[in-house]
């Protein structure tokens, strides 16, 4: 392997990175990682951190699982890849459909996967089918998507559409028109300016104030995270899904569900819908599928969906929608062993027993002076920071100053936690253990008192 100084001189001179400042990235040089295993990763210089947000939330098994390694090697030596489109198929694909569906409740009355390479191409998928349904059905002017503010989605033209954190859509303008954008459950900055449980669940009836204003006879879909990731780890109130569920049937609007985070066990449960016992009509699954080890998402139709579709399709015309890599043999062979260690480890149960964990270590940290908010579900947590607990303002002249000086400060005490808005969150690996919380939430701890220190 060639030297850490070779490999970021080349990295400087032909990689470019994704979510990143550019220019700071050239200066200071790429962080290079080369070896993981469980929650731990290594660095070029033989350094070891806890990855604390499981990468990018989605390595929910953690790293160097070798039955995951064995199964996408031995599906490379049988069949590497074959066209998905003209009905073609593969036994990982068919099996791993079947496997997925299985896991959600039945009322739910899923059945049929679109698997994908992503959470960006996925959501695009199931937006499009939203508005096939509703055309399927005679009801072509239901074309509309509402979504929520600070909701993340992706980052493809649809999706990014979706998307309600403001920042990702600099200088990628104009984009498609029919999106719209809902406040979201967002208790500790209610848009509203109220208080709950006073408020009466505002931010659920502003959709049905939205629908009302656009037309029920427009809109499509209503798209959400069951609880915003990048946009906060904002977990909404216990009344808040019932109620929006209820608007979506009054007037008849699709729910997609955007599970690309929360699916998989991050919440505690196997689909953060579960959490409220509310259904959905299209699911957007990622991430944890195959834990990172292969790139796979899948939209995912309930029955009543697909039917409508397929019976409702002219004979001629063929469904028009599809990726190269859409049903990828070796994705799925990894999606298959990675559920396997999922169900076998008990890994979604750890997750609900460490996060409550979590929860109860987090609270600590409302001794320092900055931290205004913590919210947290099953292992995905944020520590909101600000210079005055009463105003709430951040701290800092630039957005996010703050949290990425916390971010850097925990990874050099060994720990990787991510800068979010005027967040800090940590999604640890759901094979977390104590010891692991305790090290994790111990840097948290450190790195905020050095901030407050260096910026207040």
């Amino acid at each position: 392997m060639k030297s850490k100084e070779e490999l970021q001189k080349l990295d400087a001179k032909y990689m470019f990175h994704p979510v990143v400042q550019l220019a700071e990235h050239e200066q200071h040089g790429a962080r290079i990682i080369t070896e993981a295993n469980g929650s731990r990763v290594k660095d070029i210089d033989g350094n070891e951190y806890i990855d604390a947000f499981s990468s990018l939330w989605n390595v929910v098994i953690g790293h160097g699982q070798k039955a995951v390694a064995d199964a996408i090697t031995e599906q490379l030596a049988k069949l590497e890849y074959y066209s998905p489109f003209f009905g073609f198929a593969s036994p990982p694909a068919i099996e791993l459909a079947a496997k997925v569906v299985s896991l959600m409740p039945k009322d739910w009355n899923m059945g049929h996967v679109m698997f994908t390479c992503g959470g960006s191409e996925t959501n695009d998928t199931n937006i499009k089918l939203a508005r096939m349904y509703w055309a399927c059905k005679g009801i072509d002017t239901k074309k509309k998507i509402i979504s929520r503010n600070l909701a993340y989605h992706g980052v493809t033209f649809g999706s990014l559409s979706a998307t309600g954190i403001e920042f990702f859509k600099t200088n990628f303008d104009p984009l498609p028109p029919g999106f719209s954008h809902i406040m979201a459950p967002y208790c500790y900055r209610c848009e509203l300016g109220l208080t709950y449980p006073e408020c009466g669940i505002g931010c659920a009836k502003q959709l049905e104030e939205a629908i009302l204003r656009e037309g029920p006879e427009t809109v499509a879909a209503f798209i959400a995270e069951p609880v915003h990731g990048t946009g906060g780890v904002i977990v909404p109130p216990a009344e808040y899904w019932p109620m929006v569920r209820k608007i979506l049937d009054k007037y008849q609007v699709l729910f997609i569900a955007d599970e690309v985070i929360t699916g998989f066990g991050r919440t505690g449960k196997m689909f953060g819908c579960m959490n409220w016992n509310v259904r959905p009509d299209l699911v957007s699954i990622a991430k944890g599928v195959t834990s990172g080890y292969f790139p796979l998402g899948g939209a995912i139709a309930s029955n009543e969906v697909f039917e409508t579709i397929k019976t409702n399709l002219p004979s001629f015309l063929p469904f028009l929608h599809g990726f190269t890599y859409n049903n990828h043999p070796v994705g799925c062979a990894a999606g298959l062993a990675n559920l396997k260690i999922i169900e076998d480890q008990k890994v979604v149960e750890n997750a609900a027993k460490m996060g409550a964990y979590l929860k109860d270590r987090l609270k600590g940290l409302y001794d320092h002076k900055s931290v205004g908010d913590i919210r947290s579900i099953g292992l995905m947590a944020a520590v909101e920071i600000v210079k005055d607990k009463d105003t709430k303002e951040p701290i800092g002249e630039l957005p996010m100053e703050s949290t990425h000086r916390i971010e850097e400060l925990t990874w050099d005490k060994g720990v990787y936690a991510r800068a979010m808005l005027e967040n800090v969150a940590v999604a640890p690996i759901l094979t977390t253990t104590k010891k692991e919380i305790d090290i994790i939430v111990d840097a948290l701890d450190a790195s905020i008192a050095q901030m407050e220190k260096e910026m207040l």
